[in-house]
């Protein structure tokens, strides 16, 4: 797909779904920033796999839900990579599952911050470039559980549905600038951080998925590269839903 020579800045790529979209990416030629906030060690092992593929990128530490380190992390991908043509906000906290009695609001707020303020800060720190070039391409990363309305899962939902409204009004506002503003709504794609999930609870999914087998990052990565290609320019506000199957938006 063509996006040769763009660069690509995908936010908690050190791991689970963030580092399988930052490898593609990078594979089909891009120059692909990687973003971690906490595991230095894990960051660097991920990082050696993405230099391995032989672009041009860089390994940045920074905190994407804070306006001063937002800047700093675009600025610095400026310098060292160039402006930054392809967005994916794809950092995410924790995601207990509780019922509403048992929340506070400090927890709403911290996935308000990663879902809706983190986009928001990114967006209005690439924007400048990408409306003077006239192209740029921002995906973010949705869920199914908004959709769903998957329970007992309220801070989490709906901080995933001020996502999705923040991304399909900055569709219709961006697209006269030839930025394109899309989703990927990925299903239960197990990663790292479900090794403790119940077996239970994985056989029961499983058993929903019509085509009979789990999905991969690598499914996820696949949707975010075409929606960053030139052949996606055309494709505005959409939800590309990767679940196989188990529902349609």
């Amino acid at each position: 797909m063509s996006i040769n020579n763009r660069v690509a800045l995908v936010t908690g790529s050190s791991t689970g779904l963030g580092n399988a979209i930052a490898l593609d990416l990078a594979r089909q030629g891009a120059r692909v920033a990687m973003n971690y906030a906490n595991n230095q060690a894990r960051a660097e092992e991920a990082f050696a796999e993405l230099e391995a593929i032989g672009r041009p990128c860089l390994l940045a530490r920074a905190d994407v839900t804070d306006a001063e380190q937002v800047t700093s992390l675009c600025d610095r991908i400026a310098r060292e990579l160039g402006p930054i043509d392809i967005l994916v906000p794809n950092a995410t906290p924790d995601q207990p599952q509780r019922r509403i009695e048992e929340y506070d609001w400090a927890l709403f707020q911290q996935m308000i911050d990663f879902f809706v303020k983190s986009p928001y800060l990114l967006t209005r720190a690439c924007l400048p470039h990408m409306k003077r070039q006239r192209w740029g391409r921002i995906i973010t990363i949705t869920s199914e559980v908004f959709s769903l309305g998957v329970a007992p899962f309220t801070a989490y939902v709906s901080a995933k549905g001020g996502q999705v409204g923040l991304s399909r009004s900055l569709a219709t506002e961006l697209a006269p600038y030839g930025i394109t503003v899309n989703m990927v709504s990925p299903g239960w794609i197990p990663v790292a951080r479900h090794e403790k999930d119940p077996q239970e609870m994985k056989d029961a999914y499983l058993r929903t998925i019509p085509v009979r087998r789990w999905g991969l990052p690598e499914d996820v990565a696949g949707a975010v590269t075409y929606l960053a290609s030139e052949e996606a320019g055309f494709v505005i506000g959409q939800t590309l839903t990767v679940n196989g199957g188990r529902s349609f938006l």
